[in-house]
């Protein structure tokens, strides 16, 4: 798993909204990020593919899955990412991607 600082305070942003929807202690959303930052590759972007995605929003993401020259981009929003495959990138679902990972050990 890779991160860069855009991508952790995208999280942070999403996950405390969710986390003051549900009456949640902030102080949880904290803590689970510190473990994502602990165990992920931590990556600084050094260029830009700006505009490049449906999404310019989500230009971040790319620029990162380029930088660590990842073979996935895990998420739910497969249409706005589908420009990815040009850097030879595929967008996954993450139930598709844990099938792909339970078939690959």
């Amino acid at each position: 798993m890779n991160v860069s600082s855009a991508l952790v305070l995208e999280y942070e942003a999403q996950l405390k909204i969710e986390a003051m929807r549900q009456n949640r202690p902030l102080g949880e959303v904290d803590r689970f990020l510190d473990l994502i930052i602990r165990v992920s590759n931590r990556r600084q972007i050094y260029f830009l593919l700006r505009p490049f995605l449906r999404d310019t929003k989500d230009d971040f993401i790319i620029e990162l899955a380029v930088a660590c020259r990842a073979d996935y981009i895990v998420t739910w929003n497969v249409r706005d990412f589908s420009r990815a495959a040009e850097y030879g990138i595929k967008i996954v679902r993450p139930n598709e991607f844990l099938n792909i990972v339970e078939h690959q050990s």
